[in-house]
């Protein structure tokens, strides 16, 4: 969608007009290796949970898991969505993850380009 498609979309009668100024949220989950971390982000994604996901390859994550000091190489995912939205997303990930115990941590966006935060929204306040 171009930035005038966004504007004149945002100005249009909208009968779920809170979810435009709904929290943006960023959450975040750690993948074993990028085959499923890109299943993951093209599922929430096709499901409207997130409306984008960066998939950041290169990570090392370090801890302790049943006693034992642990080092691997991981994906994060990055996953943009709203506050409403969150709960569905963090069940979907659980459910579709390998890990016995999926990381799901999600942050608020305070702040950014009011335009893009928009388009997040959008993206996931079609299925409502």
């Amino acid at each position: 969608m171009t930035v005038q498609g966004l504007r004149a979309y945002a100005a249009a009668p909208y009968s779920h007009a809170k979810h435009m100024t709904e929290k943006v949220i960023l959450a975040f989950s750690s993948c074993p290796n990028a085959t499923v971390a890109q299943q993951l982000a093209e599922a929430v994604v096709t499901e409207k949970l997130a409306t984008c996901v960066n998939r950041v390859t290169g990570i090392s994550s370090t801890y302790l898991w049943d006693g034992r000091l642990q080092d691997d190489s991981e994906v994060l995912l990055i996953m943009k969505t709203v506050e409403s939205r969150l709960a569905a997303l963090t069940a979907r990930v659980i459910e579709l993850h390998p890990y016995e115990l999926p990381e799901v941590v999600a942050v608020e966006a305070s702040g950014g380009n009011e335009e893009y935060l928009q388009w997040v929204r959008m993206g996931v306040t079609r299925a409502c």
